[in-house]
């Protein structure tokens, strides 16, 4: 007898653009998405194009991670939230998202859904 299929939840990524209040929605998307994943959970926002990212990343559950205070520290008009569901890798602060970098052509902020396996030959490219 096979057995039947059932969806398989991992991680959670939800992104505002455009609003004033994008940290607090953002919040409440990755509260709605916490059955997703309890490990940790991250948000980044900017206000313009340019503007500095402001991050808050930390273990436990999305209630746990943000306070108050740090939503209104999250400014900005842009934000990116992740819950984690650890497939692989441990479960830490080194893994939680979203990922912040340094380009030459400026910040990136990513959150996936995911395992990148290449991202050792990705770098040396």
């Amino acid at each position: 007898m096979k057995t039947p299929y059932h969806p398989k939840h991992e991680c959670g990524v939800f992104g505002v653009y455009g609003h004033p209040n994008a940290a607090e929605l953002t919040y409440y998307g990755l509260y709605a998405l916490q059955h997703r994943g309890q490990e940790s959970a991250g948000i980044v926002t900017a206000r313009e194009e340019g503007s500095p990212f402001r991050i808050r990343r930390g273990m436990g559950l999305v209630g746990q991670v943000f306070s108050e205070q740090d939503l209104k520290d999250l400014t900005g008009t842009r934000a990116i939230g992740h819950v984690r569901y650890s497939t692989t890798g441990a479960s830490t602060i080194k893994n939680a998202q979203p990922i912040t970098v340094e380009t030459r052509r400026g910040q990136v902020a990513i959150a996936h859904n995911g395992n990148l396996v290449n991202a050792g030959r990705l770098r040396a490219e």
